[in-house]
């Protein structure tokens, strides 16, 4: 059977303090469906959630609801992504008051479709997260005590990248770049292609997200993972034209690999440090971090094993993206405890299809801003998901407020909290 792609968008509304605008976009992937994507976003003080309402389309034009429902009662729809803005509320002021005062950071994720949400909205339930063509009706598989297992390779860290030298078949693990090859991209994290694109491309109006079994090839942006702890540098300076974001080496039209960020020839680098995930379960955890900039799936693994730690990558935000004009922190997904990076730093779970990846219970976000603070907040993924925590987090150390989520219930605000980190301190994310 043929189905037709229907995109699904839940808009949220948000009031900010005057002195600080945060506006949501909605992007477009032409040609091809791409995976719903997340962004980061700035800083705000005040937040007020308003009325949602669910919009279908399909090829760019708005679909009755009623129809759309019907549609995906017998199969002919297939919802590809969902717009659901969340946020976690602004922290209580820090204990000791500078000179500036400084606003809270709020941490902002959007979630974008591959096609342009309609002009207008019909207020209905919001259906369900598709996996597939039809709805799953399969429980999460029984989880498993068997280690995490981080993806290993990422050597020459220090190694400046040889742009225009090396193949786009092969895969750079030996300037630090670390293979995922669950993704069954070819180790890629994610590839765009981008036809119309050129060095001398201010903006980039077609964009094709990769699906599984396709590579990197001519005309394609490869992005890739680094080491825990570190990032990839790779961007370039044309972004999508409706502000979808793009990320990675480009492979040219001869078949090599460039640097689109030739300011940095390494391909990985240390962001702030400080930030440290603890795990003292019995259980691995893996903590996963979006593809960004790019397709901004949940792919990038820190995944610690009982017992153990592993550094997260914390952004100086002063050189790292910029999206729209605003600076930009790290998303992490905290999945349950038990699930392999296969199993969660992927956007689809077979393991678990409504309680990880894009799913999972918990999101994290972390970010250095210009003026040294480090800014840290655990939340909800709400409205994407209604999954629970299987254990608890805490963030302890050098922090001006505790945060945490013990026993099902949030300090801070009810479905989240903020911290912050004096430049020069150290913070544990503890799972326990």
């Amino acid at each position: 059977m043929k189905y037709s792609i229907l995109a699904a968008s839940l808009a949220a509304s948000a009031v900010a303090s005057p002195s600080h605008n945060h506006h949501h976009h909605h992007h477009h992937a032409k040609k091809e469906a791409a995976k719903v994507e997340k962004r980061a976003a700035n800083v705000v003080t005040t937040v007020v959630v308003g009325p949602t309402a669910t919009q279908y389309v399909l090829d760019g034009k708005p679909v009755d609801p009623a129809a759309a429902k019907a549609g995906l009662a017998q199969g002919e729809y297939v919802i590809v992504g969902e717009t659901q803005p969340t946020y976690v509320p602004p922290p209580p002021p820090p204990p000791a008051p500078s000179s500036t005062s400084g606003d809270m950071k709020a941490q902002f994720i959007e979630e974008a479709v591959s096609t342009a949400p309609a002009s207008t909205s019909t207020s209905i339930p919001p259906p369900p997260p598709a996996t597939s063509a039809k709805p799953s009706t399969s429980q999460a598989a029984p989880k498993s005590s068997a280690p995490a297992q981080q993806p290993s390779g990422g050597t020459g860290l220090t190694a400046n990248f040889p742009s225009g030298k090396i193949p786009c078949s092969q895969f750079p693990s030996d300037y630090g770049a670390v293979a995922l090859d669950w993704l069954g991209t070819e180790g890629w994290s994610g590839i765009q292609y981008v036809p119309g694109y050129t060095l001398a491309s201010t903006v980039i109006n077609e964009i094709i997200t990769a699906v599984s079994g396709q590579g990197c090839k001519p005309n394609a942006m490869c992005s890739y993972a680094c080491p825990a702890g570190y990032q990839k540098t790779q961007w370039p300076q044309a972004q999508g034209s409706t502000l979808e974001s793009i990320g990675g080496l480009y492979c040219n039209a001869d078949g090599m690999l460039e640097l689109t960020r030739p300011s940095h020839p390494t391909l990985c680098q240390q962001g702030a440090g400080g930030v440290t995930v603890q795990n003292d379960l019995d259980d691995s955890v893996c903590t996963c971090r979006t593809d960004y900039p790019g397709i901004e799936s949940m792919v990038i693994p820190a995944c610690a094993n009982g017992g153990a730690s592993i550094p997260i990558t914390n952004p100086v935000e002063s050189d790292y993206y910029v999206w729209d004009g605003k600076q930009t922190s790290a998303q992490y997904y905290v999945n349950k405890k038990g699930y392999s990076a296969g199993d969660a730093c992927v956007w689809n779970s077979a393991k678990d299809p409504k309680g990880a990846g894009n799913w999972a219970p918990v999101n994290l976000g972390v970010g250095k801003t210009a003026d040294g603070t480090t800014w840290l907040s655990i939340f909800q993924n709400l409205p994407t998901s209604t999954a629970l925590l299987d254990f608890n987090i805490e963030i302890t150390g050098d922090v001006s407020s505790k945060c945490s989520y013990i026993n099902g219930v949030w300090t801070g605000g009810s479905n989240g909290c903020t911290t912050s980190m004096p430049s020069g301190g150290s913070a544990i994310v503890r799972y326990f």
